[in-house]
């Protein structure tokens, strides 16, 4: 019988690596561990429904490592035997990819995602796939294809989205580590509302290239794991050019290291000047956004202590330009039509199509707001206004930066915490109007992370987001590390206990 043992439970990939070499477990009994921890939780127990898809063939796939690592004793990447969750929007060859669309339930990819390809080059296990809402356009867990995904902290709660499977599935220890996209959060709002580290690059550091768009410029892939050191593991392993992907040339032009380990260091804070964005918190008239600027003054004296040197500033008409430089009802359409034009095998050709079948999630106002955009975007007065107003949105955050010697802005990744599904299911919240800070790194187009920041009186997981300048990723994982050594929040669910195989 595989079981994971207690300290193993909550592992990075450094610790479940020495195992390995010690003898301690293997990436096949990994593997059963993690499985019988989604059969205990997903559809049963707590019934998370965080999974769409089980590989079948992860078990075969650890033990051939483990035969390849007993007669080299060699590691076969940085990521060998580690068993990762991904978002179903991802293409892989040996498993579906919905979209999270019922459409798309049974489409079967000819070519495997760059990212799926470099997760299998570096010795990872694919474990699952992982639910999403339709096209990853809600910041809400509902799906045409797999329903509502639960979060594990209160199960009443919403995960987040867009990559709400993965989110709740990296929380309840379904795997260490898994991947999701963002295009104007949907990495970072999942990981704040489940207390884990979520990671959105500069656009173009990792390719995207057999991964859905929303806003083709804007969208990126990025790790969603337990702890800063292994978001930097599997972004060092994700990073790098892709002639499948034009905007990668950015790799180069921000001079990217070969890995992001070196910006590591139990001291990362000290001498560090970090901007704290004050219209970016919420009313404090409102309980809900009271709770989560609690959260956050104890985060910010908690910088304080790393070291750290906190100025208050202000983007000035921060609400307007998010609303200047949305380009989802512009784009969109355009960008998943070509996308779909491009897979002779796709079941469905346009968004226009799907919505008019009606079989996607009727909570998907976003979905129905992109179908009706511009055909042409390009023809579009409102679409090059939108997109000039993003550099200009950039230059005025990084000139705030730069006056007061800035390296990084925080804020709270949302202004509230995970809202209670009866609270969405009757539009109190809607994706266009819910108070998320994560589109102000989304259209920008700057590097941001979300990291653990505590929890509210009533148990609820809070983010602090770290926004860096463009390519600037390695401060944001030193700013991002050194608050993790002051105090760690990261803390596995309660009610979840670890099953065994």
């Amino acid at each position: 019988m595989a079981q994971i043992e207690p300290r193993l439970q909550d592992a990075t990939i450094a610790q479940l690596h020495a195992a390995m070499r010690g003898g301690e477990t293997s990436a096949e009994q990994l593997v059963q561990a993690f499985t019988a921890q989604i059969a205990a939780h997903d559809q049963s127990g707590a019934k998370l429904n965080a999974v769409v898809t089980l590989n079948e063939q992860a078990a075969a796939q650890a033990r051939a490592l483990d035969k390849r690592f007993a007669a080299s004793g060699a590691l076969s990447g940085p990521l060998h035997g580690i068993p990762v969750v991904i978002k179903d929007c991802l293409e892989t060859t040996d498993m579906p990819t919905s979209f999270g669309s019922e459409v798309f339930a049974d489409y079967m990819a000819r070519e495997d995602a760059t990212v799926v390809a470099k997760l299998r080059a570096a010795g990872a296990v694919i474990l699952a796939k992982t639910t999403l809402p339709d096209w990853a356009t809600s910041w809400f867990a509902y799906s045409s294809r797999s329903g509502e995904t639960k979060n594990p902290y209160r199960l009443d709660c919403d995960p987040g989205g867009s990559s709400s499977g993965t989110g709740a599935a990296v929380a309840a220890s379904f795997a260490p580590i898994g991947l999701g996209t963002d295009c104007g959060g949907s990495v970072r709002l999942p990981a704040s509302f489940c207390n884990l580290v979520g990671v959105r690059s500069t656009p173009g550091m990792i390719s995207r290239k057999g991964c859905n768009p929303l806003v083709g410029v804007q969208d990126t892939i990025g790790p969603m794991t337990r702890s800063v050191e292994d978001a930097a593991r599997l972004f060092s392993a994700l990073a790098g050019y892709d002639p499948a992907d034009p905007l990668t040339c950015v790799h180069g032009i921000g001079r990217a290291p070969a890995s992001y380990l070196p910006a590591l260091g139990p001291d990362g804070l000290a001498g560090m000047r970090i901007g704290v964005v004050r219209n970016a918190f919420g009313s404090a008239s409102l309980p809900a956004a009271a709770a989560v600027n609690g959260v956050l003054d104890g985060a910010l004296a908690e910088l304080r202590a790393g070291g750290a040197t906190l100025v208050d500033v202000e983007i000035p008409d921060l609400g307007q330009w998010l609303v200047d430089t949305s380009l989802y009802l512009l784009k969109s359409k355009f960008d998943i039509d070509a996308f779909l034009a491009e897979r002779v095998d796709a079941p469905a050709r346009s968004v226009q199509a799907i919505v008019a079948s009606g079989r996607y999630h009727p909570k998907l106002d976003l979905l129905e707001g992109i179908a009706a955009g511009p055909d042409a975007p390009l023809d579009d007065m409102a679409y090059h206004r939108a997109y000039a107003a993003r550099e200009a949105f950039m230059q005025l955050v990084v000139n705030i930066m730069a006056r007061e010697r800035l390296a990084t802005l925080v804020y709270p990744t949302a202004q509230v915490p995970p809202p209670r599904r009866s609270e969405t299911d009757s539009g109190e919240w809607t994706t266009l109007t819910f108070p998320t800070n994560t589109l102000i790194g989304s259209q920008t187009w700057m590097p941001a992370m979300t990291v653990p920041a505590g929890f509210t009186d009533d148990g609820l997981p809070v983010g602090m987001e770290i926004l860096a300048r463009p390519y600037d990723e390695p401060t944001m994982f030193r700013v991002a590390y050194g608050f993790e050594q002051v105090r760690g929040h990261r803390r596995h669910p309660e009610a979840l206990p670890m099953a065994s195989a």
